[in-house]
């Protein structure tokens, strides 16, 4: 997949993932070893967790989604920032992804979610430069948690775009697109840990595929007071028809809240596969209210 197909695919995935840009290994071998690994791990650990059994956050900088819903009435607003490098043969791709999120609960334990993105796109081949900036595709979502007890929840989180984006200028997918995510969060003071299964509809206009499957894994604990360690994994369908490599992508972070209802984020995302963005710095805010 190349690199401008990777943004135009992942525009509407922002603020949680949205954009898989990570850093490469030294091979591709050694990187389906590590991933193989990781999710190995981290799925035998999620099994375990699940099957042991409050507030859940698995916010910026992280990928996947939890459970959590804001309560009726309550607001959250997320802005998101993202940078990344990747480089493919002779093109250089550094590109800027932001968001601004605005999540309202509707009921206790549904929310409904708009998030607006925005992308600039640098490309550099041999010396050839290009830069286009703009809307990305409009993103509403509704989050509903349908089970919780014991520290086990359960949530679906269908959504859908707008095509707000120029395609022409792999700024967006050119079409609607709809996804369902079904989201598994499970709390372990000090630990908490989500898993997310999505199938998305990928219509576009560059004969990518339609059918994209996504599954990662994120955990968080609790080092000190108002701090988090976090961690993500993940790994998705290749839009690209011709590439039956899977991006996947790992990334590690800090959640800090300086105050209550107050989150800063910061993140580094890396790819373990080549069709996979080389590396990313991601962060933002959180304010709930």
């Amino acid at each position: 997949m190349t690199g401008r197909s990777k943004k135009a695919f992942a525009a509407f995935l922002l603020p949680r993932e949205r954009n898989q840009m990570n850093f490469q290994t030294s091979a591709a071998g050694l990187k389906f070893r590590v991933l193989g690994k990781c999710t190995f791990f981290l799925l035998s650990t999620a099994t375990s967790i699940f099957l042991l059994a409050g507030t859940l956050y698995a916010a910026i900088p992280l990928v996947t989604d939890d459970t959590g819903t804001q309560g009726k009435g309550k607001f959250q607003l997320e802005l998101f920032g993202e940078y990344a490098n990747d480089r493919e043969e002779s093109v250089t791709n550094k590109d800027g992804a932001f968001s601004a999120t605005l999540t309202y609960g509707i009921a206790d334990p549904v929310d409904i979610i708009l998030s607006i993105p925005y992308q600039s796109l640098n490309s550099d081949d041999s010396g050839s430069k290009t830069t286009e900036s703009g809307l990305s595709d409009l993103a509403i979502e509704t989050k509903w948690r349908f089970y919780e007890k014991e520290g086990l929840s359960l949530a679906l989180k269908p959504g859908f775009t707008i095509p707000t984006g120029d395609a022409k200028k792999d700024l967006g997918n050119g079409n609607m697109t709809y996804y369902l995510y079904f989201i598994t969060s499970k709390e372990m003071n000090p630990w908490s840990f989500h898993l997310n299964l999505a199938y998305i509809r990928n219509e576009n206009t560059e004969d990518n595929r339609k059918d994209i499957w996504h599954a990662s894994f994120a955990s968080t604990v609790d080092v000190m007071k108002n701090l988090k360690l976090v961690g993500d994994i993940g790994v998705e369908s290749n839009p690209e028809r011709s590439s039956g490599n899977p991006p996947a992508y790992i990334l590690g972070g800090l959640i800090y809240s300086p105050i209550e209802n107050f989150d800063v984020g910061m993140g580094l995302k890396g790819g373990l596969t080549e069709s996979e963005t080389d590396i990313a710095v991601r962060g933002g805010i959180t304010w709930r209210f």
